[in-house]
């Protein structure tokens, strides 16, 4: 902001605390200043960086002129001066935080003794120079603060790269030349060039003319650079695709290497309404806020102190026309490195514009008025050579006008969670966003994580997320008027104009061919949009109930207007089978129960209808709603659970009640749902099928043991809580129903009739029910496979056939609790292998052809042995996910 840049950086400095020997070795040999002789105290406008190496404090680096001599290194928080980042939120200019800074490598900072005045006058100043003129016609700096005496700080050197001598003679170059140096190139953190001016003794004749010319080119460049930099909420003009980043380009960012082909045309930012941010000091942009009439607010990623690189995803980032990582070991380092600057947010892209998107919600069935990115930032649209169009976000950059009471961050357990899930959905063949990249800091914030008043500090994360969009359900709801629960309403409400506005861009961005069957008619065009997203949701609801998955936060601000998995936050993936299963601890009522999505995303879809009206009136929305959602869900989810089953060949009437009741048997006996279709792969067929009874044992070896079930229904009132509700439930069964607990009450007391019964069976009991219930399915189960190969003349074909689609469906890994939880305790502890592990594993979680049948538990094993692809641990159904 203010014509801010990472990689540059211009200072006014007071120089008390620097020796006249050591401001002397700053100049060139020859050179004098009269500081030296007269120990008067001068100033120096200079430029260098700050940095801050793993463990240590930033640093301020100052080269010496034209990359003579070895660099000054000062340790700004031994200063005794005052330090604030140009374009600081409070012109009072807060003290140097020291090893908190969030700020990152490369910030310009502005170090000054006295109270600087107020932003825009400070830039004018260093654009111009001080107003008061000496005797000699020379600009002279203003007189520091009386009756203050610094100290030298403790100073070192560190050697120059060859990379900072280049630049900084590159830069005293475009000096003596009258022209800005090119910035553009090479290492982001050592670009230095500096300008002396001092009191006393007049410097050499030789130096004059080349002191004056680079003073020239510093203005010259601070002048450029003011003027390049748009003002707070201008909306640039458009530019062509291929043009964007050349555009973008000359603005001081560090200069991408290998992202350097990305090409941004953020066609959203055009189609729909920007929120200009209100005028006001630095931060008011990202100030929380209603935000009427518009659907973008502009933002900025707040900067993360070192960020550090978790992984990066191949195949999501192939996507943007990104190549494979290169066998050289220093190119990938430097690949990293480069990740890590520009997808934590610390840099920007040529051509990304940041900005947050406003939208509202249902949340656990009740309206809650505007929510909007509160953590997340668009950074633009990526055109590739294949003609695709790719939204980039990244997830935990920092605050916006719509993060409310939070900081806008993101925790390293939360974001790898996200990471690994979104690509482990993409190679289940599931819809989802992708993740492209994941990248942690030295930064820290304070999380309650039990929410038990106990925090912790976590290290801030981004995640940085990558989809054809990030419009929503809940995006149509800022134009909801007062909720007859809530009283909340949208913050858009009566604007008509932005809904049809918004609908246009959806349907010919992402729906073209209903764009193109009904140009001519709006209605009609409209009507077969919410049609089309109705099939979508219901596919992809179906897709989710048939590998386990919970998604935990079904909210209308969660489900994507393009029918994909989105929002990945307290979710999980079956383990032992319960239709009740709730993946989010903090779902007291069990709305997102898994058996419970269908509905609910049915739900959630007729609130999408209701925000589309009048563009789509609500009885037409409602019909479609009604005729198209169970339809589509049903054939779809028993058309894959037939290819779970290995029914390839005929579908028949009964194969619905087959799967119903292989569901039964997986909950009465607590079978494991993924391993438990797994295995079904290898079942025997044939009248009298050899090998049926260690396929029977491998089977009820994926059920619950005793010792689960015991720890799965054990109580969770207190008996005392119980007692008193049971009592309130019969002398005064009213209020009991209005304090909405029968629900609760009633699991409880199936929890404790099923303990009761489990602490009278035996394991070996618990064994022999496991296997009757069992036997009577397979039963089943091969009649059922026995007419889908009558009439097959070759019937080793069939079976070939049979077992390929079978594990083509039925994945060997999927993203459970406790895989996610061993990659982000490893990860806290400074170790990414292991993310980077689970997520090669993820990558192919079906059995490939060619390769041989392994059992359950041969691959795949932890740091410990314990296999990915076994049952949990018992420790996993302890983990709790809020």
């Amino acid at each position: 902001m203010w014509g801010a840049s990472l990689g540059q950086a211009l200072f006014w400095k007071s120089w008390p605390q620097i020796t006249p020997r050591r401001l002397r070795a700053l100049l060139e040999p020859g050179e004098e200043t009269g500081t030296e002789k007269t120990g008067t105290r001068g100033r120096e406008l200079v430029s260098g960086v700050l940095r801050g190496e793993q463990g240590a404090g930033p640093e301020l680096t100052l080269a010496s002129p034209r990359g003579r001599g070895a660099p000054l290194v000062v340790d700004p928080a031994r200063l005794s001066t005052r330090v604030s980042p140009l374009g600081a939120r409070s012109p009072d200019c807060p003290a140097f935080p020291g090893p908190d800074l969030q700020e990152p490598p490369g910030t310009r900072w502005l170090v000054t003794q006295a109270r600087p005045p107020p932003l825009p006058e400070r830039l004018q100043r260093c654009a111009t120079g001080p107003r008061r003129r000496t005797g000699r016609g020379r600009p002279s700096p203003p007189s520091p603060r009386p009756g203050r005496r610094g100290t030298a700080p403790k100073e070192r050197t560190a050697p120059k790269t060859h990379a900072a001598a280049n630049q900084s003679q590159a830069f005293a170059g475009a000096a003596r030349a009258g022209a800005p140096a090119d910035t553009s190139a090479g290492d982001w953190t050592t670009r230095h060039a500096r300008r002396a001016s001092g009191r006393g003794k007049r410097a050499s004749a030789a130096a004059a003319p080349r002191m004056a010319a680079l003073g020239a080119a510093l203005r010259a460049s601070l002048a450029a650079a003011r003027a390049r930099s748009a003002p707070l909420g201008h909306r640039p003009p458009h530019a062509p695709c291929s043009a964007s980043a050349a555009a973008r380009g000359a603005a001081m960012e560090p200069a991408p290497r290998w992202l350097a082909g990305l090409r941004f045309d953020n066609r959203a930012l055009r189609a729909l309404p920007v929120e200009t941010p209100p005028a006001g000091p630095e931060g008011a942009p990202s100030s929380p806020r209603p935000v009427p009439g518009a659907c973008f607010s502009r933002v900025r990623p707040a900067p993360l102190r070192q960020p550090r690189l978790v992984a990066l995803s191949e195949p999501a980032l192939a996507l943007l026309g990104l190549g494979a990582p290169p066998a050289d070991a220093a190119a990938r380092e430097a690949r990293e490195a480069e990740a890590a600057l520009f997808f934590s947010g610390n840099a920007l892209l040529p051509g990304a514009e940041p900005a947050a998107h406003c939208y509202c919600g249902h949340q656990f069935g009740q309206f809650a008025g505007q929510l909007g990115d509160g953590a997340a930032m668009y950074l633009g649209e990526v055109c590739t050579a294949a003609g695709e169009r790719w939204e980039l976000q990244l997830k935990g950059a920092g605050p916006t006008p719509f993060s409310r009471q939070a900081d806008g961050r993101k925790v390293l357990r939360s974001s790898i969670r996200e990471f690994l899930c979104s690509e482990a959905m993409f190679h289940l063949g599931i819809p989802t966003t992708r993740a492209g990249a994941c990248v942690t800091s030295q930064s820290v914030v304070a999380r309650d994580v039990f929410y038990d008043g106990n925090p912790k500090y976590e290290k801030c994360t981004v995640v940085l997320r990558i989809a054809s969009t990030f419009l929503r359900f809940g995006s149509f709801e800022i134009f909801k008027s007062a909720d007859e629960h809530t009283g909340r309403e949208g913050p858009s409400v009566g604007r008509n104009d932005i809904r049809a506005q918004m609908l246009d861009y959806v349907i010919s961005s992402f729906y073209p061919e209903t764009q193109a069957a009904h140009a001519e008619d709006r209605a009609q065009r409209n009507a077969a949009f919410f049609r089309e997203v109705t099939r979508r949701t219901a596919r992809m609801v179906a897709e989710w109930q048939c590998v386990g998955f919970c998604h935990g936060v079904l909210n209308t601000d969660n489900m994507s207007i393009v029918g994909l998995t989105i929002d990945y936050g307290p979710f999980g993936f079956l383990d032992r089978y319960d239709p009740n299963h709730v993946c989010n601890a903090s779902d007291n009522t069990g709305r997102y129960a898994y058996s419970k999505q269908p509905e609910v995303c049915k739900w959630n879809l007729q609130k999408l209808a209701e925000a589309l009206e009048p563009e789509l009136p609500r009885e037409q929305g409602e019909a479609i709603l009604a005729e198209e959602f169970d339809t589509e869900f049903r054939c779809h989810y028993l058309q894959k659970m037939r290819r779970k089953l290995g029914l390839v060949r005929t579908e028949l009437p009964d194969d619905e009640a087959l799967v119903a009741r292989l569901l039964e048997t997986m909950h009465l006996t607590g079978a494991d749902f993924t391993n438990t279709f797994y295995l079904l792969s290898s079942f025997p067929v044939g009248p009298e099928p050899l090998g049926l009874p260690a396929f029977l044992a491998a089977l009820t070896a994926q059920c619950a043991s005793l010792e689960e079930l015991k720890l799965a229904f054990r109580p969770q009132m207190d008996p005392r809580q119980l007692s008193m509700m049971l009592v309130l439930a019969q002398s005064n069964p009213q209020l009991f129903a209005l304090m909405g607990t029968r629900a609760s009450v009633t699991e409880e007391l199936e929890r404790v009739e099923q303990q009761s019964r489990l602490q009278q069976l035996s394991p070996a009991q618990l064994l022999s029910k496991n296997r009757a219930h069992w036997t009577d399915w397979l039963q089943e189960y091969g009649a059922r496979l026995e007419k889908d190969r009558e009439g097959v003349g070759d019937q080793d074909a069939w079976q070939a056939e049979r077992t390929r689609i079978m594990h083509a469906n039925n994945p060997k890994y999927v993203l459970r609790n406790y895989i996610a939880q061993n990659a982000i305790e490893a990860a806290e502890n400074g170790d990414f292998s292991e993310v980077r592990r689970v997520l090669k594993l993820l990558e192919t979680p079906y059995h490939r052809d060619g390769e041989p049948t392994e059992a359950l538990g041969a691959t795949g094993a932890d740091s410990g042995g314990n296999s990915y692809s076994s049952k949990p641990p018992l420790w996993a159904a302890e983990l709790c996910v809020t």
